[in-house]
C-alpha cells in the first residue's frame, strides 16, 4: 500500500482530539486537540511535530463538522491536510462496540447502525463518536474509516468473568454484562511489557493498571484479556478521580428511598462527584500527594482508599492468572505518581512483588522496570499510546484490503 498515514480521530461530546501518524515508522506528524465546540471560546492546539511548532487560537466553533474542517485547515497549512493522498485511512476511537465488535473494523452503514444501537449501554460516549465518523465521512467520503473500540480487547473475556449474577433473561434483554474499557492502552501495554521483559506476548501474564482520572486493571494471560475492573459502564472497578468504582448497589436504593435523589442525580454523585474528588475535594493526585505531605488527614484517607482498592484488585487477578510475570502501571497517575506504584505493591512482598526506591523515582518517556534485579515478578511502568495502537490496528486492516 503507497499511502502510509494514518490520521486517529477521538471525538468526544465537545472535543476532538486527533494524531496524524506515519505507518512507516510509526512517527507521529501532527497532534492536536478541538474542545469547547459548540461555544463562542473554542479553542485549537495544534502541534506540527517535524517542524516542533505549536499553534493555538480561540473562537467559535459550531459543531463537530466545524471542528474538523479546522483539523483539515490546520493540517494543510503544515502540508498534510485531508485531501493528501498518503492518507491511507482515518481510525476512530468507539468506546462502547458491546458482544458485537471483537476486532478494529471498516465503517460501513450496518456497522455505524450497531454503534448507535449501542448507544443506551454508552450514552455519553458514543453519540459524540458517531458524530466525529459521520463528520469524517462527508470530508472524505473515497477514505477507509475504521472503528477501534474500546471494549474490544476485553471481548476474550470468559463468560465467568463477563456475566453478573443476575437473572439470565433479564441480562441478555438488556444487555447487562462487564464488557471492560480502556482497551486499546491495555492491549498496547500488555504487549509493550512483553517486549521489554524480552519475551512474546503469549508467552507472558501481566497484570495493567490504567491509573488517570478514569482508571482500570486487567489481567492479561499470554496477550489475551480475562478479566478487567471496568464493567457495563466505566463506573465499577478502582477508585478513579470523580467516579466511585465498586460499591453495594443497594447504596443506589437507600438515596432514591432515603435520600429522596432522583435516578439522573444519583448518576451524576456516582460520576462526576465521587472518587477522590468526594473524598477530598481534589481529584488531581499530584495535588492530593502535596497535601498529604502536608499533613491532610482528608487527602490522606483518600489516598489510602484508592490504594486499598489498588492492591485488593493486584490480589484478585493474581489469583485470576495464578502466575505473574509483570506488573505494569501506565497512564497519567501510573506513569508519573512515583509514591501511587510504591504504595500500591507495599506489603506483597510474599507475592514477589518490590519497587526498587531509586529506580521508582526516575521519570522517563520510554517502558522502564523499577523492581530490583532480582524480583520474582517485574514491576514496570509503560506509557501508554493509545493513539499509536489505533493507528497500527487501523492500518494492518486497510492493508488487507
Amino acid at each position: 500500500m503507497s499511502a502510509s498515514r494514518v490520521l486517529v480521530l477521538n471525538s468526544g461530546s465537545s472535543s476532538v482530539k486527533y494524531q496524524l501518524l506515519d505507518m512507516r515508522d510509526s512517527t507521529r506528524l501532527a497532534m492536536g486537540l478541538v474542545e469547547r465546540i459548540g461555544e463562542q471560546s473554542s479553542r485549537i492546539r495544534h502541534t506540527h511535530v517535524g517542524a516542533d511548532d505549536t499553534r493555538e487560537w480561540s473562537g467559535p466553533i459550531a459543531d463537530h463538522d466545524a471542528a474538523l474542517k479546522a483539523v483539515s485547515e490546520e493540517l494543510a497549512k503544515d502540508g498534510l491536510g485531508l485531501d493528501s493522498r498518503e492518507l491511507a485511512a482515518i481510525g476512530h476511537r468507539v468506546v462502547h462496540g458491546g458482544k458485537t465488535f471483537t476486532e478494529p473494523t471498516v465503517i460501513d452503514d450496518a456497522v455505524l447502525a450497531e454503534i448507535e444501537r449501542l448507544i443506551p449501554v454508552a450514552p455519553l460516549h458514543n453519540p459524540a463518536n458517531l458524530t466525529g465518523i459521520r463528520t469524517a465521512q462527508a470530508l472524505r467520503p473515497d477514505l477507509p474509516q475504521v472503528a477501534v473500540f474500546d471494549t474490544a480487547f476485553h471481548t476474550t473475556m470468559p463468560e465467568s468473568a463477563a456475566r453478573y449474577a443476575i437473572d439470565v433473561r433479564t441480562a441478555d434483554e438488556h444487555r447487562v454484562r462487564r464488557y471492560g474499557f480502556h482497551g486499546t492502552s491495555h492491549a498496547y501495554v500488555s504487549r509493550a511489557t512483553a517486549k521489554l521483559l524480552g519475551k512474546a506476548p503469549e508467552d507472558v501474564n501481566v497484570i495493567v493498571l490504567h491509573l488517570g482520572n478514569g482508571a482500570s486493571a486487567s489481567a492479561v494471560r499470554g496477550g489475551r484479556c480475562v478479566d478487567t475492573s471496568m464493567g457495563l459502564t466505566p463506573l465499577e472497578g478502582l477508585v478513579m478521580g470523580t467516579r466511585s468504582g465498586d460499591m453495594d448497589p443497594a447504596v443506589i436504593f437507600h438515596l432514591a428511598r432515603v435520600g429522596g435523589m432522583s435516578i439522573d442525580e444519583i448518576d451524576a454523585l456516582l460520576n462526576k462527584k465521587s472518587g477522590l474528588v468526594g473524598l477530598c475535594g481534589d481529584n488531581d493526585m499530584r495535588e492530593i500527594r502535596r497535601r498529604v505531605d502536608e499533613g491532610d488527614e482528608e487527602a490522606k484517607l483518600a489516598f489510602d482508599i484508592y490504594i486499598h482498592r489498588l492492591k485488593k484488585y493486584i490480589g484478585a487477578y493474581y489469583a485470576v492468572l495464578g502466575t505473574v510475570d509483570a506488573i505494569a502501571f501506565t497512564a497519567g497517575v501510573g506513569e508519573n505518581a512515583a509514591a501511587v506504584r510504591e504504595a500500591a505493591v507495599a506489603g506483597l512482598e510474599t507475592l514477589g512483588l518490590a519497587v526498587d526506591g531509586a529506580l521508582n523515582a526516575v521519570r522517563g518517556d520510554e517502558p522502564r522496570l523499577i523492581s530490583p534485579a532480582d524480583a520474582r515478578v517485574k514491576v514496570a511502568v509503560v506509557p501508554t499510546d493509545e493513539e499509536l495502537e489505533i493507528a497500527t490496528q487501523t492500518y494492518a486492516l486497510v492493508g488487507r484490503y
